[in-house]
């Protein structure tokens, strides 16, 4: 009985729409089946929107991933005060679910063509962004703004791995004539690149599937997966909402291998962290 709140929950708002959108990649707008919608998938523009999503997300990941474990492993392993890891976590924990328009507004009041550390640089420093090639509506400015919540969620999932590497195995490593080098290359890195390998799967899954932020960040300017599939769903005369259904389902494919991925290598690193 416990359950069944969580249950419906879930039936209503995951499971049917999900169903409704993969039910409606293959429907006409009459109701018939067609295959008609799939093929859509794979005109020029919605290939490159594809690409374009999936160069952003492999981006947003790797910088996220490499950032957010250097700054893990300083608070872990770095010797730093341990009053400063409660409060990274803390951060880290509301970071990681701030998106949409409030994110957006942030970084265009920031980075934007009058943002505040725009204006600054330029007033004070004669740094014109623009004039460098720097533009937030781009696609190096939708990949910033995602860092902001993938740094902090690969810190949360990369910090219990870092916690469970045992002092033990890098004594042992030491008293065998180990560098420091050689211990992180042949002994810590080969047990945590499962997790770190997976937390690249969940943040990838995390930024493909991010709608409201590169909405309201890019509005039109980015030809990215969830600008075009809201372009099509919206309900005016130029939309499809039967390819939007396709262009959707595309995305949850892509998603779920990704978050399958995690999942497989998060157990397979589990076995050595426990």
């Amino acid at each position: 009985m416990g359950l069944l709140p969580f249950g419906l929950f879930i039936l209503l708002f995951l499971i049917a729409p999900t169903m409704k959108i993969v039910l409606g990649a293959f429907q006409t707008p009459e109701g018939g089946f067609t295959l008609e919608n799939l093929r859509g998938l794979f005109t020029p523009s919605i290939l490159s929107s594809y690409w374009i999503s999936i160069k952003i997300s492999v981006a947003s990941s790797l910088l996220g991933c490499l950032i957010g474990f250097l700054m893990a492993a300083a608070v872990v392993l770095g010797g730093l005060p341990r009053a400063i890891r409660a409060p990274l976590l803390t951060f880290s924990g509301v970071a990681s679910n701030f998106a949409g328009v409030p994110l957006a507004f942030a970084f265009l009041a920031t980075l934007g063509p009058l943002g505040l550390l725009t204006v600054f640089l330029k007033t004070h420093f004669g740094i014109n962004l623009r004039a460098m090639g720097f533009n937030i509506l781009s696609f190096w400015g939708l990949t910033i703004t995602y860092l902001f919540f993938q740094i902090p969620l690969m810190i949360l999932i990369i910090t219990p791995a870092l916690d469970g590497l045992r002092r033990e195995w890098r004594e042992a490593a030491e008293c065998l004539g180990a560098t420091a080098t050689q211990y992180w290359r042949m002994v810590a890195l080969p047990i945590l690149f499962p997790s770190i390998l997976g937390t690249f799967a969940l943040l990838f899954a995390n930024a493909f599937g991010a709608v409201a932020t590169a909405i309201a960040l890019t509005g039109s300017s980015l030809n990215i997966v969830p600008i075009m599939l809201f372009a099509q769903i919206r309900g005016d005369v130029l939309g499809n909402p039967h390819l939007g259904y396709a262009m959707a389902m595309g995305m949850i494919i892509v998603t779920a291998i990704a978050n399958i991925l995690y999942i497989w290598l998060r157990m397979r690193s589990e076995r050595w962290l426990k």
